[in-house]
């Protein structure tokens, strides 16, 4: 599988890290070696790839726009994921039921999956992860959001910015919270209020688990990303960004 190492230019950023292509390929029992955390970006539009009978089932008896999304994502993760393995994508062994985290089994690494209005991403490491993605230009209210989830210490960084850095800032914050809450298999509704953003360490943090989960954050043409994971910098550990 060829893929793009290094992370797209952050907006203002004068000597952005240049992409290099490179060659991943492990069996499942060597894959605790591999130090990266994949991205796959699909565009919605993009042509389905094969499922499994059993999924093609579940698709049949969800709603024609879930049936849609539900084949398109089990589709690319299954391609993609063969890619890595080097085994027919039918034998990928993805469980991922509608409205459930997707998991691999021991041995196969992690998955964290996210959508927006025009595409879907996969992230995939050796170790847990949780993934966000979102359209830079979402049309949302940034102070009411702010005001409503986020904490003191998240409003008082945002308290000096204009309002194309605010809009900006709360997004990142947002992003990075559910990538956390993906992170936890947990609930929006039930953990948000558990996670705060901590500018100064580039961070997430659970006040009630006592975690602290390090973030990267990837801006790549109209879409931002964000992954979160307990990785340890020391490790030599990185994002890859994969376009379909």
């Amino acid at each position: 599988m060829t893929v793009l190492e290094g992370y797209p230019p952050h907006q203002g950023e004068k000597n952005p890290e240049p992409y290099r292509q490179f060659e991943v390929t492990l069996p499942p029992n060597k894959i605790s070696s591999l130090r990266v955390i994949a991205l796959w970006l699909i565009p919605r539009d993009s042509p389905v790839k094969p499922i499994t009978t059993h999924e093609e089932k579940i698709a049949r008896q969800l709603s024609p726009l879930r049936s849609i999304q539900f084949r398109h994502s089990r589709g690319y993760a299954r391609h993609h994921l063969a890619q890595l393995f080097k085994i027919a994508p039918l034998d990928i062994p993805l469980i991922a039921s509608p409205g459930e985290p997707p998991k691999l089994p021991n041995g196969w690494g992690y998955l964290s999956f996210s959508y927006c209005c025009d595409s879907f991403l996969v992230g995939w490491s050796s170790l847990r992860l949780g993934v966000d993605l979102e359209r830079s230009d979402r049309s949302f209210h940034a102070a009411k959001l702010a005001k409503r989830h986020f904490f003191k210490l998240e409003l008082d960084s945002l308290a000096n910015l204009n309002k194309a850095e605010l809009r900006s800032a709360v997004l990142d914050k947002w992003l990075a919270k559910e990538a956390a809450i993906k992170w936890q298999n947990g609930s929006l509704g039930e953990d948000l209020s558990n996670w705060y953003y901590d500018f100064t360490s580039s961070s997430v943090v659970n006040k009630v688990l006592k975690k602290k989960l390090r973030l990267q954050k990837i801006n790549h043409l109209n879409w931002r990303i964000v992954t979160v994971s307990e990785i340890d910098e020391s490790k030599g550990y990185y994002s890859i960004l994969c376009l379909t």
